[in-house]
């Protein structure tokens, strides 16, 4: 089997995957996104399956696309990239599935938007469209630290610094729970915790094994057949009155927390699913 991964920064997710690869003797190519150069007209690539692991969304998707239309089946596919990777778009994919998410509303310029901040009532969490790792993300806890934060993004001056995405502050109970979904299987899951407000591992929080319930399975596989299905990360927040809400689902998941804490060989799993992906060419 043919197996091509896309790639740019290799970090300790990636060298879990090629360890994998070379355990089970696969042979596997490195394709560093930064010394690509695709011929448009050119629709054969040697290779049964690739994997995306790139950094940045819009290589990832690019590329994706590029080999999903030449045929070429990835791990995850264009459709859900381009899905997951914008926040509305994921958010629009959740509400049509019939999936709890929290309240979000849309607006295109700082006044329409502080008028839709005001509508939600503080406080309430504005976010880029596009970015990960909680980057960009603001809780805005009265006037004030709206017209400010709105100023700042319209001098910003992209067009997606101009779209302003804003969701309902959900209190969280000190924590929030990432799942890891592979086709249609939840298969692990982690409590994240901080004393700050955003819990994203990469920003310090801390990671604890979450027993998988059938509600948290339930919600979790439901988010991820409404962005297309894959491999993804489900982020989920618990509300005080005891309801489970998606927040965010991702398509490059990073999980080298996440092993030994909940015991799951993750990177075998993903190894598993592009596997069979590959051999169905």
């Amino acid at each position: 089997m043919r197996i091509g991964i896309l790639c740019s920064r290799i970090r300790a997710e990636e060298k879990l995957l090629f360890s994998e690869l070379e355990r089970r003797n696969l042979d596997y190519v490195k394709i560093d996104d930064r010394e690509q150069i695709f011929e448009l007209h050119h629709y054969a690539y040697p290779y049964d399956v690739i994997v995306e692991r790139c950094i940045q969304h819009s290589r990832a998707l690019y590329m994706l696309k590029i080999l999903n239309d030449a045929g070429v089946p990835t791990v995850n596919t264009y459709h859900v990239a381009l899905t997951c990777g914008d926040k509305f778009l994921t958010t629009q994919a959740l509400i049509h599935a019939g999936v709890a998410t929290p309240r979000c509303l849309l607006a295109f310029t700082p006044e329409s938007a502080l008028a839709a901040i005001e509508q939600l009532g503080y406080p309430v969490v504005l976010k880029p469209v596009v970015g990960s790792w909680g980057r960009m993300v603001s809780k805005i806890n009265d006037r004030d630290a709206a017209e400010a934060v709105l100023e700042h993004r319209d001098v910003l001056g992209s067009y997606q610094h101009a779209i302003f995405y804003i969701q309902e502050y959900i209190e969280k109970p000190g924590r929030d729970i990432r799942t890891f979904v592979v086709v249609d299987e939840c298969i692990a899951g982690i409590y994240r915790s901080s004393a700050h407000w955003i819990t994203n591992t990469a920003r310090g929080g801390t990671a604890t094994n979450c027993p998988i319930t059938p509600a948290i399975a339930d919600l979790s596989l439901r988010a991820a057949q409404a962005v297309g299905g894959g491999i993804v990360a489900i982020d989920l927040l618990e509300t005080e009155d005891g309801r489970l809400l998606v927040n965010e689902v991702n398509y490059t998941m990073e999980f080298r927390n996440s092993i030994d804490t909940t015991g799951v060989n993750i990177p075998g799993r993903i190894i598993d699913y592009v596997i069979a992906v590959g051999k169905n060419v």
